[in-house]
């Protein structure tokens, strides 16, 4: 009788780490332990499903029915502390940028430079209001 050993998880020593969900089918091209590995850096990146299945090849559809198999409770796990971390640093980089500005240099006609930039309180603003901030923290509930 053979006992099989579960696979290590994947981002080792994170706060990330799962054990990957197995393949149905061997599939160069399908969900393979690397590719929920690099989904789940991309999801910390970017805080968006959508982009980070694309980031790794994959579509949005397709991750979210890797994710509700009943052998994916890890990778599950992972993907929602990803997700936060992503939308929370997505968070951070829009209040930076609001507060802070942007510095635009446009060349006007003529040959003349306009430098401009400074705070943006629209999207100070818009950042803050209630709608923004549940939906940053909706997937983490």
């Amino acid at each position: 009788m053979e006992h099989s050993t579960p696979p290590a998880p994947l981002l080792a020593d994170t706060c990330l780490a799962f054990t990957p969900v197995a393949q149905q089918r061997n599939r160069a091209d399908g969900w393979t332990p690397e590719t929920q590995a690099n989904f789940i850096r991309a999801l910390e990146a970017m805080g968006s499903v959508g982009k980070a299945a694309r980031a790794v090849g994959m579509g949005r559809a397709s991750a979210y029915r890797l994710r509700e198999r009943p052998e994916a409770a890890s990778f599950a796990a992972a993907w929602d502390r990803a997700i936060f971390m992503g939308r929370t640093h997505q968070f951070s980089i829009a209040m930076d940028r609001a507060l802070n500005g942007v510095t635009i240099v446009r060349v006007l006609k003529g040959g003349a430079i306009d430098v401009s930039g400074g705070p943006d309180m629209a999207v100070v603003n818009a950042a803050l209001r209630e709608d923004a901030f549940a939906k940053a923290t909706k997937e983490t509930e």
